[in-house]
């Protein structure tokens, strides 16, 4: 009579071992090709500032390739716009600017933003610029100071925009105008004066157009694998835009009259 080998026993859990590795790096690659969006719409507050920390984390706990930030923003706070700029910038993860849709601005606190991130684009159509600091009061309006105050808060917005400028090699000249005389420029003048990377008429092809870029993160050089990356949109919670809500100037500004 012959015997069969022995190898059912052996050979289900070498191949239930080498399924599960397989679902294992399936699973991790789909995670890895991931984009993470948020949308920084409106006044940068603290509330804001929250949020952009919330979704960065987000993305750095979950193995993305990416974090955009979608921006259409008048200004606001310096305090929370230092803020954003310090996650932006202490991210492991590689954070695109994204100025847009069209129509859209990175004006004031935006500038700095833009500037901080490593990769900067535009929506055509888009503008950028006016970053001169403006004092405001308690009743939310702007206030008069004297020279050497005003001369202090400008001169430290220059340094801060030209380390963020030479930090990523952008037009660190432009910047200081920006800052000094307010000026702002189209999406298209910011490409060819290099304030921005590139003008990308929509998300996805942004995504094609930075596919390969690499970048430097706090946790080194990253190569960005972002075309047809999956798209994972973080957006404010209910409580959040609440606040974010009476964080407006104009209604903080009512809310204080009552």
């Amino acid at each position: 009579m012959r015997v069969l080998p022995r190898t059912r026993p052996v050979l289900l859990p070498l191949l239930a071992w080498v399924l599960g590795l397989a679902l294992l790096i399936q699973n991790t690659a789909a995670i890895g090709e991931r984009v993470y969006l948020l949308e920084v719409d409106g006044p940068i507050t603290p509330v804001m500032a929250d949020y952009v920390a919330r979704g960065i984390d987000e993305a750095a706990r979950n193995g993305a390739e990416a974090v955009v930030i979608r921006l259409d923003t008048p200004g606001g706070l310096s305090s929370a716009m230092d803020d954003i700029v310090q996650d932006i910038l202490q991210s492991p993860v590689p954070v695109i600017v994204y100025v847009a849709p069209e129509g859209a601005r990175a004006a004031s606190a935006g500038v700095f933003i833009t500037y901080a991130a490593h990769i900067a684009a535009m929506a055509p159509a888009t503008n950028i610029g006016s970053a001169s600091p403006v004092l405001i009061g308690q009743d939310g309006q702007p206030t008069e100071t004297d020279d050497t105050m005003q001369r202090k808060v400008v001169n430290d917005a220059v340094a801060k925009i030209r380390s963020l400028a030479e930090r990523h090699g952008r037009n660190a000249d432009w910047a200081e105008q920006a800052v000094r005389e307010a000026v702002n420029i189209t999406a298209e003048q910011a490409a060819a004066l290099g304030v921005v990377d590139l003008v990308a008429p929509s998300l996805d092809a942004l995504l094609n157009a930075v596919d390969g870029r690499t970048v430097t993160t706090s946790a080194g050089e990253v190569t960005l694998r972002t075309r047809d990356a999956e798209v994972v949109t973080v957006g404010m919670t209910t409580l959040e835009r609440f606040f974010q809500m009476l964080s407006d100037p104009n209604i903080a500004y009512i809310l204080l009259s009552l």
